[in-house]
């Protein structure tokens, strides 16, 4: 897989370069600046990019903004966002286009090589991966959507698993439940968020958008 990297902070830019490319990865570009960003995505049309939230000059969310005006230019590109904190309202802008493709991940999940490894995977190939401090933090909140709001506490579960990016067969491992079960929980989800049939990836990231549009506004 072709990566570009913008990460401002030198040791974790070079350390993540080492990282990807140990595990078989090609590093095309690791920049510093969100407009460096921007040229590097432009001349070496990378399979995913990786990128800090807050870049200079600002240091605030240049890093998102980027790689938002990257998915505006070329909707199949990959972009996995990371960040240091928690910022509900990062991870709704991303999935926002209801896409995939997309991830937000804190950085110290850097650490858990196999997680973000993992991570890397899904966004690559179009899914999504949310951190699951992320969603731990989502669903302690109250929500005002009334279909996210009649969602039992299983199927709050299966949508949380769901953000992280897991597949079905991933979400029977975690939860203990037969597929049967997990597609049955699936289905009850995508019909009380009322969303009509179409491609299941895209439905999966619809229901995610949901449930984060509905927090954050709580």
């Amino acid at each position: 897989m072709r990566i570009v990297i913008a990460e401002d902070l030198l040791l974790l830019r070079d350390g993540l370069v080492r990282l990807l490319t140990d595990t078989g990865h090609t590093v095309a570009a690791a920049v510093g600046s969100a407009p460096e960003l921007l040229a590097a995505v432009a001349a070496e049309r990378p399979d995913l990019s990786i990128v800090d939230v807050r870049l200079p000059p600002g240091f605030r969310d240049e890093g998102l903004r980027a790689a938002l005006e990257i998915r505006a230019a070329d909707p199949g590109a990959r972009v996995l966002i990371l960040s240091q904190y928690v910022e509900r309202a990062y991870a709704t802008d991303l999935l926002a286009d209801g896409r995939g493709g997309v991830g937000y991940l804190l950085k110290d999940r850097v650490t858990a090589l196999d997680d973000f490894l993992d991570a890397i995977e899904r966004v690559a190939a179009g899914g999504t991966a949310m951190d699951p401090e992320v969603i731990r933090q989502l669903f302690t909140r109250n929500d005002r959507n009334a279909g996210v709001s009649a969602l039992t506490p299983r199927e709050r579960e299966v949508l949380g698993l769901m953000a992280q990016g897991l597949s079905n067969s991933a979400i029977c491992a975690a939860l203990v439940l037969a597929p049967v079960s997990v597609e049955k929980h699936i289905t009850n989800i995508f019909a009380k968020l009322a969303l009509a049939p179409s491609d299941d990836a895209h439905r999966r990231v619809r229901a995610v958008l949901a449930y984060l549009s509905a927090v954050n506004q709580g």
